[in-house]
């Protein structure tokens, strides 16, 4: 039993945690090279048993910890550690004080929690059966940054479970959330560039004015979701960029559309792909002009492995109450790179709800907010999460 004996133990290294979080915090690093991050990770965890490996493509770490009582098994816990290019607007005594980056996504807190996990495990190093591999992360935020790392193979041997959690500041303060399948969406990048045939904006009848074709193709995709995609397996297509033209009175040559593509399955991922090309192209055909696609591969879908979910809910039932873990109904339409590790390894991430107490979690401010904001008071029970996911599988493995 973990009981509330593995939480108090993470409580005590909360000075720890959060004044790690906030160093971090305050200078925000972005991509996939954060040697500022990745050198606060190593003097922090500096004074305890661990084997640390890196990676040419990268500044991504793991460092492994042996447990005196070995069965052959290996678990992953991994964390993040980017930023996001955007300006912080939190008035905070530790803001960001690196122009242009911010961590508005959590990051810092999920590699201080993992710190921390690294701690707990580390203390009871006696009682762990197995191996801990604590995965320290750059590049989520768009960089594929733990494909590189898989490539680079600091994963290998591959662990036989891999655990992560997000925070999420609009959560209930303390809830965590997971379910069994897709969690998240794969995520793809399109580019349309509508080409036709520039002019005098008095005079479009001597010329081939893609604007009003780019407008179309953007009302045609929202038909094209709504139409030949099944509510059950849903998807999003969002056009997030238009551009054209330089000046008032000046047709354009040509149009650009930028946006994501998110679905849960690679069945409506591959068919997607294929019908914003027909729709794309055939639209601007009919107009006399060209429309050429290029999509950009992204994220595949964070599938969680029912086992884990299932081992993790114990485990935070255990910890912090019945009342502390929720069965999600449905997917979130954001994406994840954790999941090509869970490609590869049985797992599952889990949500932590980061409102303060007895806030109105729903008017907090999202992830990806300039403003965004994290009661630290929760951050011991997510060490104390995957410290326990960690243990528990050593122990038994999936049962």
């Amino acid at each position: 039993m973990l009981n509330h004996e593995l939480l108090e133990q993470a409580r005590g290294f909360s000075d720890a945690i959060i004044a790690l979080r906030r160093a971090i915090h305050a200078e925000p690093e972005l991509g996939l090279h954060t040697p500022r991050t990745r050198d606060k990770v190593r003097q922090a965890l500096a004074h305890l048993p661990l084997e640390w490996r890196e990676g040419p493509s990268t500044t991504g770490l793991v460092a492994t910890l042996k447990g005196k009582a070995g069965n052959g098994r290996r678990v992953l816990l991994r964390g993040d550690m980017d930023a996001l290019p955007m300006t912080e607007d939190t008035g905070l005594s530790f803001s960001s004080t690196i122009p242009g980056a911010m961590h508005a996504c959590g990051h810092d807190t999920h590699t201080a929690m993992l710190a921390g996990a690294a701690e707990v495990l580390c203390a009871r190093a006696g009682q762990l059966a197995g191996e801990v591999q604590f995965m320290f992360q750059p590049g989520e935020e768009g960089y594929h940054g733990a494909r590189f790392m898989l490539d680079d193979g600091l994963i290998d041997p591959l662990p036989d479970a891999a655990f992560a959690l997000h925070i999420m500041p609009n959560s209930p303060h303390g809830m965590v959330a997971g379910r069994t399948g897709a969690l998240l969406a794969s995520a793809d990048q399109f580019d349309i560039v509508v080409k036709g045939r520039g002019g005098h904006a008095s005079m479009p009848h001597d010329a081939l004015d893609p604007v009003p074709v780019a407008c179309e193709i953007v009302t045609a995709i929202q038909a094209m979701v709504t139409r030949r995609f099944p509510v059950a397996d849903p998807v999003v297509a969002t056009v997030a960029k238009i551009e054209a033209g330089t000046a008032h009175n000046v047709i354009a040559n040509f149009a650009t559309l930028k946006g994501t593509l998110r679905t849960l399955s690679p069945d409506n991922r591959a068919r997607l792909r294929q019908a914003l090309e027909q729709l794309a192209t055939h639209i601007a055909q009919a107009h006399g002009m060209t429309a050429e696609l290029v999509i950009t591969p992204g994220f595949p879908v964070t599938v969680c492995d029912a086992r884990a979910v299932d081992l993790g809910e114990k485990v935070v039932r255990e910890i912090a109450g019945d009342h502390a873990f929720q069965r999600l109904d449905h997917p979130i339409m954001g994406a994840e790179d954790f999941s090509y590790v869970l490609e590869k390894v049985p797992g599952a991430m889990f949500f932590l709800g980061v409102a303060h107490e007895g806030a109105d979690w729903r008017s907090c401010c999202s992830i990806h907010s300039t403003r965004m904001m994290v009661d630290e008071s929760v951050l011991p029970l997510g060490t104390a999460v995957l410290a326990g996911c960690a243990q528990r599988f050593l122990a038994e493995g999936f049962v």
